[in-house]
């Protein structure tokens, strides 16, 4: 088991998320009848982890809450909107995506409940220098994307490829893979995923 809980410049924390996540990460493990020592066992995690991050004494990276959370199982999405009811919106306004993450990575989502979604988009930034984290993203899927602006490093398995304003990548999400801004402005892509995965 390994220590996941990092302080990157895009670690999550109450202030940009609007709500204490310690508390909602407790409220939904309870909800689902999992104590700290059985969802670590599951993530495969510490159980200092967990009580750390439920004591909100350590912000977790977007990577490794998603790690947590796939010990549930329960996506990043789902966390955050758990509460709220389907909604059959069709158009949004920009104010109206969901933030998934904010600080040097920022993921914005279309619509705020995804579930019995097949699809996922995310409005996507990295500020210069912004890394997904060392631990690589995995999940079962394909995503793709379209770089509107800016440069992004993207590991995919054994392959790695800069691209720029124009550029597009499509994958196995099955595949480990991590995304880093080597450019010295902000990056900006439209990224899609199925099925949903944060």
């Amino acid at each position: 088991m390994s220590n996941v809980v990092e302080h990157p410049a895009d670690s999550l924390t109450d202030a940009e998320l609007g709500f204490d996540l310690g508390t909602r990460l407790r409220a939904v493990r309870e909800q689902y009848g999992l104590s700290q020592r059985e969802l670590a066992r599951r993530a495969g995690v510490t159980n200092g982890t967990i009580s750390l991050i439920e004591q909100n004494k350590n912000s977790p990276s977007v990577a490794s809450l998603k790690k947590v959370l796939d010990g549930i199982p329960l996506s990043l999405s789902e966390f955050f909107t758990l509460d709220l009811p389907s909604q059959d919106q069709v158009f949004f306004k920009a104010r109206e995506l969901l933030e998934l993450a904010k600080g040097a990575i920022s993921f914005r989502q279309v619509g705020r409940n995804l579930h019995n979604r097949k699809l996922q988009i995310l409005h996507e930034r990295y500020a210069p220098g912004a890394d997904t984290g060392k631990l690589m993203l995995q999940h079962d899927g394909e995503e793709g994307g379209i770089v509107l602006r800016g440069r992004i490093e993207i590991v995919v398995g054994d392959q790695s490829r800069v691209l720029e304003a124009g550029d597009a990548y499509y994958f196995d999400s099955r595949q480990p893979h991590r995304f880093r801004n080597v450019g010295d402005q902000e990056c900006e892509l439209i990224s899609v995923c199925t099925p949903p995965s944060f």
